[in-house]
């Protein structure tokens, strides 16, 4: 199987020249440990429970080997955080160790060091449409911001329909899922879903996270996380409704949020924040977090959506569709050196994506499914926005984008680019 590069490698190297280890996290099976054992000269592996409880007797053990040292799936034996900080304390070396998990630690407390300035973090997602081949890459993020030249691509360079739009967020961006035929594709994806709870063995990553736990209760969360996503909804509000639905017939918000850092520390789902503006300014930010997830594909199989249903809701499509533009955003922003977080005011005045690079420039970003009305309305919503920072004399986005499903590529006469996702990249 040819192995495909990550946007994120760069990252990864800069990482290991300028810090002991590298944590590289992120969900269950989206490449981390074949993207890792290209920069490995040796490994372990915590698969077996022989292997993990070897690690947790006696961790040390774990760190041997040419360096750099990749051990997978640490956080099954989290005693050997401690053991590499030590060791780094005592013979310092850039880029000595690689350590992955697809969770984070069930037991935090046998950490007892930060690692601050010996181990660094990095987290891989599922693909980008432009790793996965989906998207041409045509249209760089990065030359947009930097004002660098555009080339206007016509519509009858843009094959892309909505349907294709449909099944990628069906699909999802997993390495394996994206290896299948297409008509397979997206049962692959559902098979993983359905495969992501189950626990095998006690050597499951996600083994000691759900044990004990109400699984049926997960997945309804999970399914409450679907039904909102890319909203700001309120747990309270999302616990309500799982009671409204009959199945339950009480749920307290202690308990939900119990749950939903499960399902955040299986890296399935997270809070995109809200972008912060300089306080002396007059207007009033919310910061309520957006729902988001790692990989959209997740949220469309928890609720048995295929890509006729997102074709017969476009309502609902657009709010899939913004979380699968997302995803692909957080890798483009990071790959870099940029930060992505959304915007709303008291007035609810909006923007999905404020991606902001290390000097202060940024680009405010609307996500829309392509129609002429759409385009519109989402213009209209830049423009006020860029009229808000002016007036309170804020630093204006250096480029304003609308990343639309399908459709032409080009710029407006009000200075918006509208740039289809398939024709973009970092």
């Amino acid at each position: 199987m040819k192995y495909v590069k990550r946007l994120i490698e760069k990252n990864l190297m800069d990482k290991l020249n300028s810090a002991g280890c590298v944590v590289v996290t992120g969900p269950k099976f989206c490449g981390k440990s074949t993207m890792c054992k290209q920069y490995a000269k040796s490994s372990t592996q915590l698969k077996s429970t022989n292997d993990i409880e070897l690690a947790r007797s006696d961790p040390r053990s774990a760190l041997v080997g040419e360096n750099p040292h990749l051990i997978d799936e640490w956080q099954k034996a989290p005693e050997i955080w401690n053991e590499i900080k030590n060791d780094l304390d005592d013979d310092y070396e850039f880029g000595k160790y690689i350590i992955t998990g697809s969770t984070t630690p069930i037991n935090p407390e046998k950490i007892q060091h930060s690692g601050a300035g010996r181990i660094t973090p990095l987290t891989l997602r599922p693909f980008t449409l432009y790793e996965s081949g989906d998207s041409n890459g045509l249209i760089s993020l990065e030359k947009l911001i930097k004002e660098e030249s555009f080339q206007t691509v016509y519509v009858k360079d843009n094959r892309t329909s909505l349907a294709d739009i449909a099944f990628l967020v069906c699909r999802g961006g997993w390495p394996i899922s994206t290896l299948a035929k297409k008509e397979y594709a997206i049962e692959v994806t559902k098979n993983y879903y359905a495969g992501l709870f189950n626990i095998e063995n006690e050597s499951d990553e996600f083994a000691e996270f759900l044990k004990n736990k109400d699984i049926e209760l997960l997945k309804l969360v999970l399914k409450s996380y679907a039904r909102n996503i890319s909203t700001q909804c309120k747990k309270t509000t999302m616990a309500r409704e799982i009671i409204e639905s009959g199945v339950r017939s009480t749920l307290d918000e202690d308990t939900f949020t119990t749950y939903e850092n499960i399902l955040k520390s299986l890296f399935i789902i997270f809070d995109m924040p809200a972008w912060n503006l300089n306080l002396r300014t007059s207007v009033s930010v919310r910061t309520t977090p957006t729902h988001h997830f790692y990989d959209t594909s997740i949220a469309t199989a928890a609720l048995g959506i295929q890509p006729s249903d997102l074709l017969g809701d476009l309502k609902s499509f657009g709010y899939f569709f913004e979380d699968l533009v997302i995803r692909d955003l957080y890798v483009y922003a990071e790959s870099i050196g940029a930060t992505l977080k959304h915007y709303r005011d008291s007035s609810n005045q909006e923007v999905d994506a404020i991606v902001e690079m290390e000097n202060g420039d940024y680009a405010a970003i609307e996500i829309k499914i392509y129609s002429e009305n759409n385009v519109k309305e989402g213009i209209k919503s830049l423009i006020s926005f860029n009229r808000k920072m002016e007036d309170s004399m804020m630093k204006l986005p250096k480029i304003q984008i609308i990343v639309t499903s399908h459709g032409p590529c080009y710029k407006t006469n009000e200075g918006v680019y509208i740039v289809p996702v398939t024709m973009l990249k970092n």
